[in-house]
């Protein structure tokens, strides 16, 4: 396991905020029943911060007829739906929430061709409202297997998220298991899944991100 390299300053500011609270704690505030509680607030504040950064190391079974979990977290809506900024038709949608707790690095779910990237500005609705697919802050990424079947990734922003981190660009080989972005603080991933697939987990579910199959193609 290792921090991921956007979280580096992050991790600096944080630490040089959280010592000058320390030290305006211990010189301001007489009672040590209080510094102690404050002390251990911000030690928290630190140890959070830092884990949310690290990038797990997971052994990769590889199969390109699968679509591999892209982050980590809990499956809260499966559905058909109507999907209409590339495909214009009727896909099985997947949702995964990411908690503060998750990690929150996202990988390719299988291996092939990016053919579009776009990046919108939006709102910061929670990250479980139905509406924050389409209104909140994202960025979409479609990859293309060899076969020519393509699946919609949707990075989400949440109410804590305020960046959306996306390494995709068109054109770009993508292979599975392979990181292509990472969203700050609390978020969601949408799989846009056409629709002759098998849907492998079910709402509710915890998932793995390169382990757990959210579908087979």
């Amino acid at each position: 396991m290792h921090l991921h390299r956007e979280g580096y300053k992050i991790i600096f500011v944080t630490i040089i905020v959280l010592s000058l609270l320390t030290l305006a704690t211990w010189k301001f505030i007489p009672w040590w029943y209080l510094q102690l509680f404050i002390y251990i607030g911000l030690s928290l504040e630190l140890l959070w911060t830092i884990s949310f950064f690290r990038v797990p190391h997971r052994n990769i079974d590889y199969n390109e007829d699968v679509v591999l979990a892209s982050a980590d977290g809990k499956v809260v809506a499966i559905e058909q739906v109507t999907e209409t900024e590339f495909f214009n038709d009727s896909r099985i949608m997947v949702s995964v929430f990411m908690s503060p707790f998750n990690v929150h690095v996202n990988w390719y779910p299988f291996s092939g061709k990016v053919i579009y990237t776009k990046y919108h500005k939006g709102k910061y609705l929670a990250a479980y409202n139905p509406k924050s697919s389409t209104d909140n802050e994202r960025n979409t990424v479609v990859v293309e297997n060899r076969d020519g079947k393509a699946v919609l990734l949707r990075q989400i922003a949440g109410v804590m998220a305020r960046r959306i981190i996306a390494y995709a660009k068109d054109g770009d080989i993508a292979k599975q298991g392979e990181e292509f972005g990472i969203i700050r603080f609390g978020s969601r991933v949408d799989f846009y899944i056409p629709l002759d697939s098998e849907i492998t987990v079910k709402i509710g579910d915890k998932v793995k991100a390169q382990k757990s199959i959210i579908a087979k193609l």
